[in-house]
């Protein structure tokens, strides 16, 4: 008979920050999914939250405007992330280079790695404006760690006051903000349940795919700052209850039958613990926190399950019987497991 006799649960109660700059975060291959070299858990509680930087403007928008001065732009005041530093950068004019007589050419308007301003030229074409990046007639790619403002697209030759009509600032088409596209924070990650390999720990998914535009046909950087949890074995504790999906059927009848649907949701999970004296246990001072549990079913082996959510605490002092609580923790994601 399978039992949890030696089951041990911990619980997090420390945590150690990651380093003291943001760590540049690893394209798992589909553009999508995003994690960090060693970091395989990260903490959920506040005030130690992961923070996530992806390059892009962060305030302004439709920055770029017409110039007085021939074939230059205005650009007006932003801030911007590269490699997860904040950028103020100032209001200037830029200019912009034109192609030969008869030919199309697309430059683009960038935030250097730096916080300046640059221009990155694209290849001049002899026909119509395509979208495809690096091709003739094309928007080139964008430095890695470069920003995207905008683009200027320009069919003469002939110096002249670049107009509205030639600049192009649609965001995520030809501009680069860092909360486009939005992304979700799986700070525990999947594990076994996980579709891909980079989904089984902690990673970063974004709402769609990136686009490849910076050089060799990349995706915009992503970074990150993140604190790891430090556990702590809560002894005399019983009865682990991990998060899981629970499903409710209801039905409508309808003339001589009926038919049914089917709603989910996600349950509480928790744990017994029995306490000293209710009051300055270790476990009572984190109550009310977003914790990771980590849960063993046999200490001696090396499977494990981890809960990351908010920890409460009802807490009973008997008479004649062992001080103790019952913890429930509420999360917003169901219970990890991993084999290993």
């Amino acid at each position: 008979m399978a039992t949890a006799k030696n089951a041990k649960i911990e619980i997090e109660t420390g945590q150690a920050l990651s380093g003291a700059t943001y760590s540049a975060m690893v394209d798992s291959g589909n553009h999508q999914v995003y994690t960090v070299s060693g970091g395989t858990l990260w903490s959920g509680k506040s005030g130690k939250t992961p923070i996530v930087r992806p390059n892009g403007i962060v305030s302004g928008r439709n920055l770029i405007g017409t110039a007085t001065s021939n074939d230059y732009v205005s650009v007006a005041a932003f801030t911007a992330y590269s490699k997860g530093t904040l950028y103020t950068v100032t209001a200037a004019n830029i200019s912009c280079d034109r192609a030969s007589t008869g030919y199309r050419k697309i430059d683009s308007i960038t935030m250097t790695s730096a916080g300046a301003l640059a221009v990155v030229q694209g290849t001049q074409a002899s026909t119509a404006f395509v979208s495809t990046r690096d091709a003739a007639g094309g928007p080139p790619l964008i430095p890695v760690n470069s920003v995207e403002i905008g683009q200027v697209m320009l069919t003469s030759a002939t110096a002249a006051a670049i107009s509205v009509s030639e600049i192009y600032q649609v965001v995520g088409q030809h501009t680069e903000r860092y909360d486009y596209p939005t992304w979700q924070e799986f700070n525990v990650g999947l594990g076994e349940s996980a579709g891909t390999s980079a989904e089984k720990y902690a990673h970063v998914k974004f709402d769609s795919v990136l686009p490849l535009i910076h050089t060799g046909a990349v995706t915009k950087k992503a970074y990150i700052q993140y604190y790891t949890p430090q556990f702590t074995e809560l002894t005399r504790t019983m009865a682990f209850k991990p998060v899981e999906q629970t499903h409710a059927v209801s039905s409508q009848e309808y003339y001589r039958g009926s038919i049914g649907s089917v709603s989910s949701s996600i349950g509480q999970g928790g744990f017994t613990a029995l306490l000293n004296d209710g009051l300055t246990d270790g476990l009572v001072s984190e109550k009310d926190n977003v914790l990771t549990t980590r849960f063993y079913p046999d200490e001696n082996k090396s499977a494990y399950s981890l809960t990351q959510g908010r920890v409460g605490l009802s807490r009973t002092f008997p008479f004649d019987n062992q001080i103790q609580a019952e913890v429930t923790i509420s999360a917003e994601r169901v219970t990890a497991e991993y084999a290993s």
